[in-house]
């Protein structure tokens, strides 16, 4: 193995990496938002709007990411929609795990007590606060795992997002391949980079689990 080639393309890699992680972590972050969204609609909204949104889950979920991604950034000129190909990933990305956030979110909240709701709603707490100190708090705990193992699925589906160009990690290790004709070594550097990514986020999301889990113990 040539590993001399990683001196000549280490910057390009790391500048991929450097994008595969903001693609990431803006994916997940505004993905998980509409899921929650999502979640409280289907939860207090009213029920035609309810059947709109678990008819965007199950479509959504019904379909591969690269569909939904090249109907995205392909597609979309024909209606008016026109974006380079990061802003594209990006939309693409949030509308691709929301659904999945937003069912990861729903479960949170069944595993709420009644109890707890039905006293906080008798002494005559409004609902917005209901959901701010009662609902979230529980259900986040519950909910924390799945969501960081679903986060961690995110960082894998950002590889398809070379696809439409966006120049992220993947992007630069077939750019790698290509031009050295050196496959093992670019894809044992993909491999390393993505271990070492969700081996962050599992260790953060561990982390964040144990702290949430304590504060709530000793909150009065």
């Amino acid at each position: 193995m040539e590993w001399q080639i990683l001196e000549q393309y280490g910057p390009m890699l790391l500048r991929g990496f450097g994008l595969t992680i903001m693609c990431w972590l803006l994916g997940t972050v505004f993905s998980m938002a509409l899921g929650l969204l999502i979640a409280l609609a289907q939860r207090h909204g009213p029920t035609p709007l309810r059947w709109l949104l678990q008819a965007y889950i199950e479509v959504i979920r019904g379909t591969p990411f690269l569909v939904q991604l090249f109907v995205l950034y392909y597609g979309g000129p024909l209606v008016g929609l026109r974006l380079d190909a990061v802003p594209a990933g990006l939309l693409g990305l949030t509308i691709y795990g929301s659904p999945y956030f937003a069912e990861i979110f729903r479960s949170g909240f069944r595993a709420v007590p009644i109890g707890q709701i039905e006293a906080a709603r008798a002494i005559g707490m409004p609902e917005h606060v209901i959901i701010r100190r009662v609902l979230l708090p529980v259900a986040l705990v519950s909910a924390l795992p799945a969501l960081v193992n679903f986060s961690i699925i995110l960082t894998k589906e950002t590889v398809i997002l070379s696809i439409i160009t966006v120049p992220e990690l993947m992007y630069q290790v077939q750019r790698m391949s290509t031009e050295t004709f050196r496959y093992l070594e670019a894809n044992l550097v993909l491999a390393l980079f993505f271990w070492l990514l969700v081996e962050t986020i599992s260790r953060f999301g561990r982390k964040l689990e144990t702290r949430i889990t304590h504060y709530l113990i000793e909150r009065p």
